[in-house]
């Protein structure tokens, strides 16, 4: 048999399907004696009211969405991503709301779905992530007029409420510790360069090495999955004078990059040291344990959730909300730099090496004095499978 309807349960009670609808919406117009008739026909059916009728009927569909465009490949590994969502269904399940999560390729695609969902009130509001750089989507969110959460920020546009962290700060806190013993040349394996937080980090490494007089600091884009961690990490240390720290932003690649690193004969930390901006059970479980930064993801997606409910509940005006800033917690993937990582022959003998040098040196192929941007760039060629890193690396607008 489908899904029972109220045509269904007025047959079997002997009842018109007005009076079906009057008992199920708990409105008068029947005796008391009919209602318990017809719930317990309802019952015996196991009727269920129609999300999408109630919904376009005014009810709330009972739903929120959440739409993430980035490749299928690389959220499937993502502990991040498990943990967020494991933090947003414990809060909304236990008020029996559902959540819709569909991965998407791209940015247009995920507005569509936005548009869909709203049009078709599947949903009554959304959780938005990986926020971009002059993000198309929150004109789109603010012309459907449902309540969202957007992770990340601050910034301007849109009237969404936002939750974020201090990605600068965070950045901040790695290359001031590494600095601290000794390294000089850092390397920061970012992901998409178009998200806010990819540019902070990028940002705050570049101001970092200016303020440190570091030798070399380069930032090269990835999509954060960890074939481009280890090609990306392959080919800077292919390098004559390859850095002696990696920053990965993420604990996927940096897992991916303690690998390559092992396949080269690199000895970590002894030659290289391995930083991850996020810190899982990955990172914690591989030899040597990784440097991460920690924060409490689970708590995160707790927050998104809650923040949204108050705002479907209008329980008063919401406000933008800080979280803990990240932090460093240090483990065996970092050391002072030893000298096998002092990197090519000529280095030992007091050579120069190529290309620009100061504050922030870049290879041949980018130089941040002399980029318009400001950027920090470098080029790191040489493998098949190489991540270019020219196509960085600061985009040098503000964040939205």
């Amino acid at each position: 048999m489908g899904r029972p309807t109220i045509a269904d349960i007025a047959r079997r009670a002997g009842v018109s399907k007005g009076a079906v609808s009057f008992a199920l919406n708990g409105r008068p117009g029947v005796s008391e004696a009919t209602r318990a008739r017809i719930l317990g026909v309802a019952e015996e059916m196991n009727w269920r009211p129609h999300s999408a009728a109630r919904a376009l009927g005014g009810a709330r569909a009972d739903a929120v969405g959440l739409v993430i465009a980035r490749p299928a490949r690389t959220i499937g590994v993502e502990p991040f991503f498990s943990q967020l969502l494991s933090g947003l269904q414990a809060v909304l399940s236990a008020r029996a709301v559902a959540l819709h999560l569909m991965v998407v390729e791209d940015t247009a695609a995920e507005i569509e779905v936005y548009r869909g969902w709203a049009s078709e009130h599947r949903v009554d509001g959304f959780i938005v992530v990986d926020l971009q750089v002059k993000d198309p989507r929150l004109p789109v969110l603010d012309e459907l007029g449902l309540p969202a959460v957007v992770l990340g920020g601050p910034g301007k546009g849109g009237n969404q409420l936002r939750i974020w962290a201090d990605d600068r700060e965070a950045m901040l806190s790695i290359v001031d510790y590494l600095a601290a013993i000794g390294h000089r040349r850092i390397a920061h394996l970012a992901g998409l360069p178009h998200f806010q937080h990819t540019q902070r980090r990028i940002r705050a490494l570049r101001d970092a090495s200016r303020r440190l007089g570091l030798e070399e600091a380069v930032s090269v884009p990835t999509d954060f999955s960890d074939a481009e961690g280890a090609a990306a990490t392959r080919t800077l240390l292919s390098r004559a004078r390859r850095p002696t720290a990696i920053v990965y932003d993420s604990d996927v690649m940096a897992v991916a990059g303690l690998g390559v690193a092992g396949e080269m004969g690199v000895a970590v930390p002894g030659e290289l040291s391995i930083v991850s901006f996020d810190d899982s059970v990955l990172a914690r479980i591989v030899h040597p344990p990784l440097t991460a930064l920690s924060r409490d993801t689970f708590a995160l997606g707790e927050q998104v959730a809650r923040s949204l409910l108050a705002a479907l509940d209008e329980a008063g005006p919401g406000r933008d909300l800080q979280m803990p800033t990240p932090r460093l917690t240090v483990r065996e993937s970092t050391s002072p730099p030893g000298a096998a990582a002092a990197g090519s022959p000529e280095a030992s003998s007091g050579a120069s090496p190529a290309g620009p040098t100061g504050p922030v040196a870049a290879s041949p192929a980018g130089s941040a004095a002399g980029s318009p941007s400001g950027s920090v760039a470098g080029s790191v060629a040489g493998s098949p499978g190489r991540v270019d890193a020219a196509r960085i690396v600061d985009s040098g607008s503000e964040p939205v």
